[in-house]
């Protein structure tokens, strides 16, 4: 992997945000850059999935049409969410979740209340709140058109829904669930639609950021990548 110096200390942490589609493998190159860097991590999915995950434990459905007192709700979650990322974990309060909320089912619903404007607004200030200490690598879908404004290395990062698809396939047999290729490519195809075109923080690149499709990229070869661009913003030589 290539190696490269930390951009210099700030009084604000140096935020590097990763946008992009479902699958399209923004979480493990956060995960590899933030641990690079010496940077905090923050998986914004994640936390969407654990509001579908207490929806679907509370008896919801993927189909349930939302009220405004479901929006309520979703809120109440999100105000009172106990979080914390320990390396590859994802705790809610005291429970290891971080197989349960990848379920596809949960990613579904996910998606889904993330059209909630009220639950993104109740999220908003807690996403903001992980940038500390150094630095932060922040992915998600609008880390860097609405959550990170001002980040000075903003990437999104692409993939097509085929390639997309057999990576979660992968993970997922890999994890021990069943899976089906078509329905995956399906699946991805709908949630891309469905994230494109809602009113509040569509998924989209965001002004200034450097798109990257890594369909015939490997994962070190992306981070590689992403790694040039943080040396280029902070001016100093990749050695």
């Amino acid at each position: 992997m290539l190696q490269t110096h930390r951009p210099p200390s700030h009084s604000t942490p140096f935020v590097i945000t990763l946008d992009g589609p479902t699958a399209s493998g923004k979480g493990a190159v956060a995960q590899v850059l933030a641990a690079h860097l010496g940077f905090a991590y923050l998986d914004s999915g994640a936390l969407y999935r654990l509001i579908a995950l207490i929806a679907l434990r509370s008896g919801w459905k993927v189909n349930r049409e939302l009220s405004t007192a479901d929006e309520a709700h979703l809120v109440i979650w999100a105000s009172n969410l106990d979080v914390s990322f320990v390396g590859e974990d994802i705790f809610l309060g005291e429970e290891n979740v971080a197989q349960d909320i990848r379920d596809e089912e949960v990613g579904n619903m996910a998606s889904k209340i993330a059209v909630c404007a009220w639950l993104r607004a109740a999220l908003l200030d807690r996403q903001r709140a992980f940038a500390q200490g150094t630095g932060l690598v922040a992915d998600g879908r609008d880390m860097g058109s609405v959550v990170f404004p001002d980040a000075p290395l903003k990437v999104f990062l692409t993939a097509s829904a085929e390639v997309r698809a057999e990576r979660r396939y992968k993970q997922l047999i890999a994890k021990g669930f069943s899976a089906n290729m078509d329905n995956l490519v399906k699946d991805l195809n709908d949630r891309d639609a469905r994230d494109m075109a809602r009113e509040h923080a569509p998924l989209k690149p965001a002004q200034g950021a450097y798109v990257l499709d890594s369909s015939d990229l490997t994962l070190e070869q992306t981070v590689d990548v992403v790694l040039k661009l943080c040396a280029e913003q902070v001016n100093v030589p990749a050695v």
